[in-house]
Formats: structure tokens, C-alpha cells, sequence
């Protein structure tokens, strides 16, 4: 099967530890030098980089969060000289203090090498066509697709985020075999596609969708009506940006992460303990390679767990995460139960007639939290089919409303899937 880089995909076991190593070693090092990062980790209890000796010294180091990156804004986790610096992004979030990422070369040319992994992963190669939809700008999904393109000498289509007509007619003049999106933004492109007189788009085959959980129903879905495979693209902008710890391969059986990058721990949110292979719990990166600002024991709040540390059927021998299916901090708790969006996702796509678009409206009176799931369906759906559903897959009963397909609002970006109503 096509690789990238098929020496450092294909890495035995002991390879992947000789190298994780050194690359933990000398991220401590770099980091030691920064006064933000050293405070952080003598508070932690490290008195000196030469405290690591091996990887199982790595649960010494203290967790860093995303808290953390917004304490250093701006540029107080830098760890190279000023003149160093080429690039920075930083984090989509319109509340708080941005979580910001800055690059030296050898932190660009990182990053475009994961991405180029990711494409050939989707089956693309040199010459093919890919669509980049996300916004160039501050935000890092544009530039991140652009330099991976580039690295891996793809026929870049630089669109950008808005103007679903021109997505379109961009995809189909172009002969595009591939696009970047986030998962939210396709139902819209596919309401336009079926009210227009093209209704396919021939030389589509791959969609690459990041920054957004989606479910394996929302997939089959998007595969059956545009004619294409779906992948699931990860990275962070604590990571370095899209991309940067892996996607899944064409055995979509789990998320490869490019283990000679990254150290990959999953920790019992509560506890911070690590928990054994198969269990769920949280994500924690280390990275190995990056310049500028690398990351120790960075707690990402996305839940998931190691599925396997053999060789996959693509060739490939990086350990595999399961598909990332929420985030601590966006777990609901309604009438005693825990459950997440993803998890209302899936069980309304199991529902006849039901469309994409769905909200979750959380109303919470003196204490007391009541559920609305709002959701666009055919006729012949109620609001009691909704309910009643949802209460045999989450354990509780909540309400049901059907709309109209088109009547909730539609979004460009990420869509806003929670919203709360305090009263």
C-alpha cells in the first residue's frame, strides 16, 4: 500500500522506544532553557532534564494543559530565538485567552511531513487534486492542509472556508479527488449539490474531515451519497496543528498516530494515572521533534483509548487510538446520566427520515437540568419517535422536537451543536 515515509511508518516496536527517547530527552533539554516551562516542571517536582533517564521516567514530568498555553500568551513558551520564529496560528475559540502556536523551519517542515503522511493515507499521491476548505488565517486548518500539500506535491485547490456554490464548481472544474472539511460543513454542501443541476461530483473519491467527532452513521451517510471514503484527520493547535498525531488508515479500524513524533499516553482524567491498553480515558501527547514550543504531558481533554500496538493490516505499525468520542469538558449530565453529543449523533442517524442537523438545548432552572433535542426530519418523524429513541440508547427520556429539513441554522465552521439556557 502507498506510503509517505514508508522507513518511519513501518518501525519495529524497539525502534519506535530508541527514538521516542531521544526525543523526549532532548524536548526536555530545549524546554529547560525557557523560564515558563522550568518553573512548571520544578513545581512538579523535576530537578534537572537528566532526571529522565527512561520512557518509564516520563510519568514524572507534571501535566501541562491548555490553561497553561494561555498563561504563556504570548509567546512565553518560545524556546528558540525570536529570529528563529516563521509562522505562528492559534486556536479557533471566540472565548478567552487564545491558545497560540508559533513555528521555526523545522517546525513547519514537521508539520507538512505528517500531513503529507495523512494524504497518502487516504490514497492520494503526487499530482492529485485536493480541495482545502478550511479558513486560511489565524485558524490552522488552512495552512496546514496547504503545507502538507505542498510537501507532498498535491494540486493544491486553495478555496477556503464560505460560498458552498463555489466549493462546487471548484470541485467539479478541477477534476478535485479530494477534500478538507469539517465534518459539519458536507450536509450543506450536499443540500446545494442536490439542488443543482449537477447532482454528483464525478471525480470526487476521498473526504478527509478534522477538528470535529463525527459518528460511523454520519460516515456511511457522507460515503453513500457523495461516492467517496471518509477519513478522520487529528491534530491540535497544542500539537503543532491538523494532522500532526495521525488519522486513520483504509482499514478505519482506529487513528494511527505517527509515534516517532509523539509519545501517546491515555490517563484516567480523574486520576491522571495512566490506564491499561483498551480502557477509556484521556489523550496526553509529548512531543519529540517540534522547535519552538514543544509539549510535555499536554492533557487534551479528547477521550479515546489504545486499540492496538501491533502491525495493521496497511502496513503500517504505529500504535492505533480509537476515533476520538468526546471531550471531558463537553460530557453532558442530564437526570443522572453522562453521555455526549457524539453519542445523540449516532443514535438520531439510526432514526428513519432523520437528516443531519441537530441541536441539543440544555435549560437549567434553579439546579435542575431538562433536555431538548431538536432535530430536521422528513415527514412521518415526531417528536415522540425522537424521544423515545434517544431514551432507549442514553437511558433517559428527553424532548423531542422535529423541524423541517432547513430550518436550523447552518454554519460554515464548526457547528454549535450545545447550547444552554440558564434561567
Amino acid at each position: 500500500m502507498s506510503m509517505w515515509n514508508r522507513e518511519k511508518e513501518t518501525l519495529s516496536r524497539d525502534e519506535y522506544a530508541s527514538l521516542q527517547l531521544k526525543g523526549l530527552k532532548k524536548s526536555l533539554s530545549r524546554v529547560w532553557g525557557n523560564e515558563f516551562y522550568r518553573k512548571r516542571l520544578v513545581l512538579g517536582g523535576v530537578s534537572s532534564p537528566e532526571d529522565i533517564k527512561t520512557l518509564d521516567d516520563l510519568k514524572k514530568l507534571p501535566f501541562f494543559t491548555k490553561e497553561d498555553f494561555r498563561k504563556a500568551y504570548p509567546l512565553k513558551m518560545n524556546c528558540v530565538s525570536r529570529k528563529d520564529l516563521l509562522e505562528f496560528h492559534q486556536s479557533s475559540g471566540s472565548t478567552g485567552t487564545p491558545v497560540v502556536m508559533a513555528y521555526t523551519k523545522g517546525d513547519l517542515l514537521q508539520w507538512a511531513e505528517c500531513m503529507a503522511r495523512c494524504y497518502y493515507m487516504a490514497g492520494l499521491e503526487k499530482g492529485d487534486a485536493l480541495q482545502v476548505m478550511p479558513t486560511f488565517g489565524l485558524f490552522n486548518g488552512g495552512f496546514g492542509c496547504y503545507h502538507g500539500c505542498r510537501k507532498a506535491e498535491l494540486f493544491c485547490v486553495p478555496a477556503s472556508s464560505g460560498n458552498t456554490e463555489r466549493q462546487i464548481q471548484l470541485l467539479r472544474d478541477f477534476r478535485v479527488k479530494a477534500f478538507v472539511s469539517v465534518v459539519s460543513y458536507v450536509p450543506r454542501i450536499i443540500e446545494k449539490l442536490d439542488a443543482s443541476n449537477y447532482r454528483d461530483l464525478p471525480y470526487l473519491k476521498v473526504g478527509i474531515f478534522g477538528s470535529e467527532t463525527f459518528s460511523d452513521e454520519t460516515r456511511k451517510r457522507i460515503e453513500s451519497r457523495l461516492g467517496i471514503e471518509c477519513f478522520d484527520i487529528y491534530g491540535m493547535t497544542e500539537t503543532g496543528g491538523i494532522g500532526t498525531t495521525g488519522q486513520d488508515c483504509c482499514c478505519h479500524n482506529g487513528l494511527h498516530v505517527w509515534e516517532d513524533q509523539y509519545i501517546t499516553e491515555i490517563v484516567n482524567p480523574a486520576t491522571g494515572e495512566v490506564v491499561p491498553d483498551g480502557e477509556y480515558g484521556e489523550v496526553v501527547f509529548t512531543s519529540l521533534t517540534r522547535e519552538a514550543m514543544p509539549i510535555l504531558r499536554y492533557r487534551t481533554r479528547d477521550i479515546s483509548r489504545i486499540l492496538s500496538r501491533e502491525k495493521c493490516a496497511c502496513g503500517r505499525t504505529s500504535l492505533r487510538i480509537d476515533r476520538i468520542t468526546g471531550r471531558t469538558d463537553d460530557m453532558l449530565i442530564v437526570k443522572g446520566v453522562n453521555f455526549y453529543p457524539r453519542q445523540v449523533e449516532q443514535a438520531l442517524k439510526e432514526i428513519p427520515g432523520v437528516a443531519d442537523e441537530f441541536q441539543i438545548i440544555i435549560t437549567e432552572e434553579e439546579g435542575i437540568a431538562d433536555v431538548m433535542i431538536k432535530v430536521e426530519a422528513a415527514e412521518g418523524v415526531s417528536g415522540h419517535m425522537v424521544a423515545k429513541h434517544l431514551r432507549e440508547k442514553l437511558g433517559f427520556l428527553p424532548k423531542g422536537e422535529v423541524m423541517p429539513i432547513g430550518s436550523l441554522p447552518r454554519t460554515e465552521g464548526k457547528a454549535k451543536r450545545v447550547i444552554r439556557i440558564t434561567r
